[in-house]
């Protein structure tokens, strides 16, 4: 009996994947062929073929790498603070990785590998420091944690506010339109990083599976099982940081990605890491590409911020979520 309800299960996981594959890759051909021009599945021209493979396909999987890179970082600070609102825009480390690549947009323009250095080093810092406020010696609470995301948050916006008075009318009007979640400047070194990012982050969080699933429980708990919490804490803090400030470096802050995908993949497969986290990466995908073809076509020629759309999807899904629960 319980040999059968385990093959169920993993069948249904199976099929589930499968299904998230499938869809995957319906998204990806449908936003490679709708845009301000439509392009036909084959037979392009050469005009046709420019956009498509120069501006359109990078866009595409950049999309695609950011929003795996934000839903593996959701879901991994989700389980390990055992707090269903861990999430790297709430939290501040999407600001922190804002301000590192706004510090390289102003001051180390020249060099093209500071925006996601710089990034990494403030999505690390933030994360940090909101573990440390939240950290208490009666332990930590919903209340306390969203309480230090918010003020660290709040501090870093004022931060990068004060910096954009250093920009000028064009870099600001760019820059804006970037901290708005924008994956109109894909660029291929921006791609093979997110993606490099999203694959080593997504390693990390698999391979800390089973101890996040301890950890669920309780540090004290999975101590006694043999889990080593400190290193677990560190190695998905800084997977953590690594996603996300690729992913921000490249994109801007796409909001609600890492809050929604987990839940929704649990809802879906149970509270198993070693399905969430790769069931999250490919959901994650999945939801950016699907809002940026929305943000590119909605109001053809113009484009809206992608983060801005994520955000109209993702809010309305976490109220219905707060009601189901």
């Amino acid at each position: 009996m319980r040999k059968k309800k385990f093959q169920n299960s993993r069948n249904r996981a199976l099929g589930l994947f499968g299904g998230l594959a499938v869809l995957l890759l319906i998204v990806l051909v449908a936003a490679a062929m709708l845009g301000a021009e439509s392009l036909p599945l084959f037979d392009l021209n050469e005009q046709q073929h420019s956009i498509l493979f120069d501006i359109r396909l990078p866009r595409i999987f950049l999309g695609a790498c950011v929003g795996a890179s934000l839903a593996v970082a959701g879901a991994g600070l989700q389980s390990l603070l055992r707090n269903p609102l861990a999430e790297p825009y709430l939290l501040g480390v999407s600001n922190g990785a804002a301000l590192g690549t706004m510090l390289a947009f102003v001051f180390f323009e020249q060099f093209e590998l500071s925006r996601p250095t710089l990034a990494f080093a403030g999505a690390g810092l933030a994360t940090i420091a909101v573990y440390r406020m939240a950290k208490s010696g009666a332990g930590m609470n919903v209340e306390r944690l969203v309480l230090s995301g918010v003020i660290v948050t709040t501090f870093l916006s004022s931060v990068i506010v004060m910096l954009t008075t250093l920009l000028d009318a064009a870099k600001l009007r760019s820059f804006t339109f970037w901290l708005l979640g924008d994956l109109s400047q894909a660029t291929r070194m921006g791609v093979y990083l997110s993606f490099a990012a999203a694959i080593a982050g997504t390693a990390v969080m698999m391979s800390q599976a089973r101890a996040l699933n301890l950890m669920m429980v309780g540090e004290r708990d999975a101590f006694d099982f043999g889990v080593e919490v400190g290193r677990v804490r560190i190695l998905v803090f800084g997977a953590a940081s690594l996603v996300v400030g690729a992913a921000v470096a490249a994109s801007g802050s796409v909001g609600y990605v890492g809050l929604i995908v987990p839940h929704l993949v649990r809802l879906s497969v149970g509270s198993d890491n070693r399905l969430v986290v790769p069931f999250s990466a490919i959901a994650g995908a999945i939801f950016v590409v699907f809002a940026d073809t929305i943000a590119r076509t909605a109001i053809a020629p113009r484009e809206l911020p992608v983060g801005a759309v994520t955000a109209l999807i993702g809010a309305p899904m976490f109220i219905y979520l707060l009601r189901r629960n």
